[in-house]
């Protein structure tokens, strides 16, 4: 039984493993159409995805879920230092245990940066047989030189500027979502992190969306998934954008999801088929 009523638009809170999630949704439920998971950045939650999940449902006619993972937005705070293959951990256990705590049937998973990251590896495990579509944006499979020094520029900015103010409106412990992201990807351990060995086992469609002038990664990111993935992969690398596409060009990023999951054949779909 699920603590998780689905009344769209109503941010709430559910108990899974321990901890208490902050969560959302919008459009119809599981049970009358498939359901796109949204999955935040590093320093994402609820909130931050802005006007972008009311304009998914909209668009597609399916239902939008979102929530903020352990340490972000509304959710409980998370132990500190997080460890280096914390995207693995998330991927391999809250992911599949929130998909079956909402009662998910067909779903699209849509992560962003390291919320993409987390998406492709539950897909490469390759035991959701449920998922119907990866859509990545601005994802990481491997650190670069130009990410890092973004990430430790972010670092001074939480520490002597205001940075750490602005994140506050957004999340109740605001230094575990800062620092368990930021001293994670500049411990000197994660600079060989590489994830690239999951798309090879990723069976589902994939849409990977980035911007020319993404200030975390470059174009290689994202032009690697197509020679190594076994399935359909569409990449749309997007001017005048930077790490945010659905903020940076939402139109554009929503009409390539609003096609990609047309072409999936689950728009206004009957998840009882």
């Amino acid at each position: 039984m699920t603590d998780f009523i689905w009344r769209a638009g109503h941010i709430q809170n559910l108990a899974l493993a321990g901890v208490t999630l902050e969560a959302c949704c919008w459009g119809p439920p599981p049970a009358q159409a498939p359901t796109l998971v949204l999955l935040h950045e590093g320093l994402g939650c609820v909130a931050l995805w802005r006007d972008f999940p009311q304009k998914l449902a909209d668009a597609t006619q399916c239902g939008v879920f979102a929530w903020s993972r352990a340490g972000y937005g509304g959710s409980d705070a998370c132990p500190l230092p997080r460890p280096l293959n914390y995207m693995s951990i998330e991927a391999a256990t809250m992911v599949p245990r929130l998909l079956e705590h909402i009662g998910v049937a067909n779903h699209v998973l849509i992560g962003h940066s390291d919320g993409a990251s987390i998406a492709a590896l539950h897909a490469g495990a390759g035991n959701d047989p449920r998922l119907r579509g990866l859509v990545l944006m601005a994802p990481h499979f491997f650190t670069e030189p130009v990410g890092l020094a973004a990430i430790a520029k972010a670092r001074r900015a939480y520490e002597t500027g205001d940075l750490r103010a602005r994140l506050a409106k957004y999340h109740r412990h605001v230094d575990a979502a800062f620092r368990g992201w930021n001293d994670a990807w500049l411990d000197p351990g994660f600079a060989g992190w590489n994830i690239e060995a999951c798309i090879a086992t990723i069976n589902v469609p994939v849409l990977a969306i980035q911007g020319t002038g993404d200030q975390y990664g470059t174009p290689a990111q994202i032009e690697g998934i197509a020679p190594r993935c076994p399935a359909r992969v569409q990449v749309a690398l997007l001017e005048d954008c930077r790490h945010t596409p659905f903020l940076d060009q939402p139109e554009t990023t929503l009409a390539l999801v609003k096609d990609f999951v047309a072409g999936l054949g689950l728009a206004g779909d009957d998840t009882s088929k």
